[in-house]
This record gives structure tokens, C-alpha cells and sequence, in this order.
């Protein structure tokens, strides 16, 4: 199951949204565009149905309401969302679930509902607020996403939006996890439980995936072989990730990843990460510290490793890399523009662009086509600058 459309209104950089999802998506966009914040309404909607999360700690995280709305909104206070579940991009939606909120008026200024609703194909199966709401605001509060005694008719909408995985591995998260204290943000976005994200995986599982990213590290690392995860019992048990570093001595020498390079590390978590699961894959800048060479084939990488799947599975992937982009494999209906306004960002598919398209039948790749669409009108003055 994909998220085969999406809606937004007056979420973060985003006034309007309206766009149709395939099975893989690259937001291309210059920098505070939106790129992020377009994968982070998704990851709001996870962090709703998640088990310890929901719609009030979902909101606080993100700085509250004020921080989430949209600075285009004007008079308009709402904040909504609303996704699309089908089985294929084209097939008509087997779910729909829909969420408006706005800051309440008085009291404690909580987020609070202003509809929420589900459709199971073409009928409505939630439609809130119900008459029980209106007489009880403090229900308003918490949406059915979150409560299980309320989600039972659309417990698969539940299960698909809790399994949503993002990822942008932070290097020196996963070398030093217990230098930074804290509770850790929800989901562990940035790796630093990645090592025991490993090791709680099944052992027989844990060394396939394992021998598989060391397939693909010997060809973009030809110096590291021999991937294994280890525990170190001098560590009270900590796990590592270890391989064999040839160099000039006949053996090699044994590395773990506090040894590792940044790209390494990036690599192995992009690796695992989408042989991690079948839900939908945010993924923010993989090309970072990779490779320009490996960073050209990371769109066919994805394309190859979801075909082999029996579900293949969404990825929505944010870039300005040129070389992640140059794949003629890619489509314009699989990139998505984003393109700043004084009205907010707007979001159009590179296919609907007429002069992105005509580029395209020319002869260019999108990384030729849409990427000059993003590029600041005046940044050619920014080698003068003083």
C-alpha cells in the first residue's frame, strides 16, 4: 500500500498541496522551499498513530500550532492534511483519512480537532466532530488515529501510518550514542539507536541484510569487506558493526564504525534502511558525504531494491543532487518542484510543467530540466559578496 495522493492546507512552508504519489518521489526544491517540512507532514501523521505519541505531543514537539501553520494563511486557522491509501499510484483509494486542527480560542490555547474523518473506498466510516464532541470539547483533543478503543474499523490505516519510516543518519550519532543525553527524538530520525535498531533484528535476518550491504560497500568501498555486527562484553554488551580494512599489511586491519567515514556510515544506513521493513521510506539528502559516482546510482539503486520485494515499497526522497537526478531511468511524473512564493511554496509535478516537459522530450534528463527551475534567481552574486 502507497500513499497514492496527498492535500495540505497551511502546513508549514505549504498553503495549498495537492499532488499525486508514486511508488518513488524526489522533491526537488532550493533550500527552505519545503523539502523537509513536505516529508515532515508525513512523519506528523506517524507520530498521531504511534503508541505513546498522538495529536498533543505530535503538536508540541513542532513548537505548537503557531510554528506549524502556515505564515500564508492570513485569517484561515486551520492547519489539514489529508492522504490517499491505494494498492497502486492509478487504482482508486482503498482508504482516505483526513485531518483538520486549529489552536483553541481560550483556555489552554491546546491544539484541538476541527474534523477529522476516514473513508473506507467511497464511504465515510469516521465524520467528527460527533454530536459526544461537541458536548465534551476536551474530546476534540485527541483524534481517533491515536485511540484504540476508536480505530478498530481503520486499524490498517493505523498500522501503515506507524510503520512509516524516515531517516537521515547523522555519522557522529552512531559512533558516540552516549554522548548525547536526552530522551532522543521520537522514531530515532537521526541514527543514534541505529546500532541497536541492528541488533534487536532477528539474527538470521540481521546477517542477510548484513551480507547484502556488504555486497553493495565492496563495490563503492572496495577497501572494507567483511561486515559483521558484534557484541563487545568489555561494553556491558554494546553492539558494533566491524569489518576488515585492507591496506598494506598482508591481514588488514579490523574497524568498527567509530573508524568509519561519514559516507561509510551514510551508506550502510541508506543501505539498511531499505532493506528495513515494506512501509513507506522517507529519505532526506542521501547524497550527503557519498560519492559523487555512488550518488548517480543510488535512483537505480532504489529502483532495483523495491522490484525485488514481493510488496514493493514507497520512497520519497529529497535532493539537490544533480548526479542523484541524471538517471534517464527517472520520470518527471516521479519529481516533484518545489518552488517558493510569497504565497508559500507550490508544489507542481515536473511532468506538469510545460517547459520542464518539452526540455525533457529534447533530450535532457530532470537533473538538466527541473533543477535550474529551483536555483535562486540572484545567486550569481553571491561570489561578490563581501
Amino acid at each position: 500500500m502507497l500513499i497514492s495522493h496527498l492535500e495540505m492546507k497551511n502546513w508549514r512552508n505549504f498553503r495549498s498541496v495537492n499532488v499525486d504519489l508514486g511508488e518513488r518521489v524526489f522533491l526537488v526544491g532550493a533550500n527552505a522551499s519545503g523539502k523537509s517540512n513536505f516529508l515532515d507532514a508525513l512523519r506528523f501523521l506517524r507520530d498521531i498513530a504511534t503508541p505513546g505519541g498522538g495529536l498533543q505531543k505530535a503538536v508540541d514537539s513542532r513548537g505548537g500550532v503557531k510554528k506549524i501553520r502556515c505564515l500564508a494563511a492570513r485569517q484561515y486557522p486551520d492547519v489539514e492534511i489529508e492522504i490517499h491509501l491505494s494498492n497502486e499510484r492509478h487504482a482508486s483509494p482503498s482508504w482516505r483519512y483526513a485531518l483538520g486542527i486549529r489552536q483553541e480560542p481560550r483556555g489552554h490555547r491546546k491544539p484541538c480537532l476541527t474534523y477529522e474523518k476516514v473513508w473506507r473506498g467511497d464511504k465515510v466510516i469516521v465524520n467528527r466532530p460527533f454530536e459526544e464532541d461537541q458536548k465534551d470539547s476536551l474530546r476534540l483533543t485527541q483524534t481517533h488515529l491515536e485511540q484504540i478503543n476508536a480505530n478498530a474499523d481503520f486499524r490498517e490505516v493505523v498500522t501503515f501510518l506507524q510503520s512509516v519510516l524516515y531517516l537521515h543518519l547523522v555519522p557522529q550519532l552512531v559512533r558516540h550514542p552516549r554522548e548525547f543525553s536526552g530522551p532522543g527524538v521520537p522514531g530515532d530520525p537521526f541514527g543514534r539507536n541505529f546500532l541497536e535498531r541492528i541488533a534487536k533484528t532477528p539474527e538470521r535476518t540481521r546477517k542477510a541484510r548484513l551480507r547484502m550491504i556488504e555486497d553493495g560497500l565492496h563495490l563503492a568501498v572496495p577497501q572494507l569487506k567483511h561486515l559483521v555486527y558484534v557484541i563487545d562484553t568489555s561494553e556491558a554488551g554494546a553492539p558494533h558493526l566491524e569489518a576488515l580494512y585492507e591496506h598494506w599489511r598482508p591481514h588488514g586491519a579490523k574497524q568498527r564504525e567509530a573508524d568509519f567515514s561519514d559516507g561509510t556510515l551514510r551508506l550502510i544506513g541508506l543501505l539498511w534502511s531499505l532493506l528495513e521493513g515494506e512501509s513507506l521510506l522517507l529519505l532526506e539528502e542521501p547524497e550527503l558525504s557519498l560519492n559523487a559516482g555512488i550518488v548517480s546510482q543510488l535512483a537505480p539503486l532504489i529502483y532495483r531494491m523495491q522490484r525485488k520485494r514481493k510488496r514493493r515499497r514507497q520512497v520519497i526522497v529529497s535532493t539537490h543532487s544533480s548526479e542523484l537526478l541524471s538517471d534517464k531511468g527517472i520520470g518527471p511524473e516521479e519529481v516533484l518542484l518545489l518552488v517558493p512564493s510569497p504565497e508559500g511554496t507550490v508544489v507542481q509535478a515536473a511532468a506538469d510543467n510545460a517547459e520542464v516537459s518539452a526540455l525533457l522530450e529534447g533530450g535532457l534528463n530532470v537533473a538538466e530540466a527541473a533543477l535550474p527551475r529551483t536555483t535562486p534567481p540572484a545567486i550569481g552574486q553571491l561570489s561578490l559578496f563581501e
